[in-house]
């Protein structure tokens, strides 16, 4: 047999490889992308809910004017981030400010009972759920995407095309600081 055809054979099939590996990478890329645009369309209800739901609040709860702002304030910052990566902080922020808002609003028994808030309360939870749904399905995407972008062979050929680590969409630093403590219980 001649050597220029194990040569070639050989070249043939590391350009197939080759082509495998970064075909994967792509679709992981793209499989992350379909992800985030999933967590979107919940971000986008959930932004067109809230000015109701401060709205209906403002009227019970003048003097918590800081807490809407501040949801308000983070809810535009969560509209205008333009990348993935500024959308998942932007809106980490806005989370953090709802859960502010939510504790804030079981101070008023009379605002609990309105049935426009309870409504629009009940469709904000539903909101909620499917984000932590979508969220976990993204993350799991970017794992998939990191797991290969760091494993021998395939971190070489991610190298050469700038297919890096990309981040998850976390609780953030302040909410997790949240979520350690201890409920607070009292009868």
């Amino acid at each position: 047999m001649n050597p220029l055809w194990i040569i070639l054979g050989v070249v043939v099939i590391l350009i197939i490889w080759f082509i495998a590996i970064f075909n994967k990478l792509q679709r992981l890329k793209l499989n992350r992308e379909q992800a985030f645009a999933d967590i979107d369309v919940q971000l986008k209800q959930r932004h067109d809910l809230i000015p109701q739901l401060v709205a209906t609040v403002k009227g019970y709860a003048a003097q918590e004017e800081n807490v809407l702002t501040q949801v308000t304030q983070a809810r535009n910052r969560a509209m205008s981030a333009g990348t993935v990566n500024d959308k998942i902080a932007a809106e980490v922020a806005l989370s953090g400010a709802m859960s502010q808002f939510s504790m804030q609003m079981e101070a008023y028994p009379d605002l609990k009972s309105n049935q426009n808030f309870m409504q629009l309360q009940n469709e904000m939870s539903d909101i909620e759920n499917k984000l932590a749904a979508v969220r976990r399905f993204f993350n799991s995407a970017t794992k998939e995407l990191n797991v290969k972008t760091k494993t021998f062979p395939n971190n070489i050929i991610a190298g050469m095309f700038k297919i890096s680590e990309e981040p998850f969409f976390d609780v953030g630093v302040v909410q997790r600081e949240v979520l350690d403590q201890a409920p607070k219980i009292e009868f």
